[in-house]
């Protein structure tokens, strides 16, 4: 099962300046482990604790995975996967 994940400038440091990797898992929080395995450094980036960071958007397939079952929600091939950090400013 192959999933995209297109990650932001600010964190392609940890994926070698690519704007998409490829990953596997069948949920979120396995998706970012297998990331993870790939992309040292990357889960601390996005996960505090056992929750996502409160400033990274994260969707799947367009739809936030807060509101689908958060670290939990289901993944299927195919599918792709966005990662935006929130943008603060005035």
């Amino acid at each position: 099962m192959t999933i995209e994940v297109r990650i932001p400038t600010i964190l392609r440091t940890y994926t070698d300046g690519k704007k998409a990797v490829d990953g596997e898992g069948a949920t979120l929080a396995a998706l970012i482990d297998n990331l993870e395995g790939n992309h040292p450094g990357l889960r601390e980036r996005l996960l505090e604790g056992e929750d996502l960071r409160r400033f990274v958007n994260v969707y799947i397939n367009d739809e936030d995975v807060r509101f689908i079952g958060g670290l939990e929600a289901e993944l299927s091939d195919g599918d792709q996967v966005v990662v935006l950090p929130a943008v603060a400013g005035g």
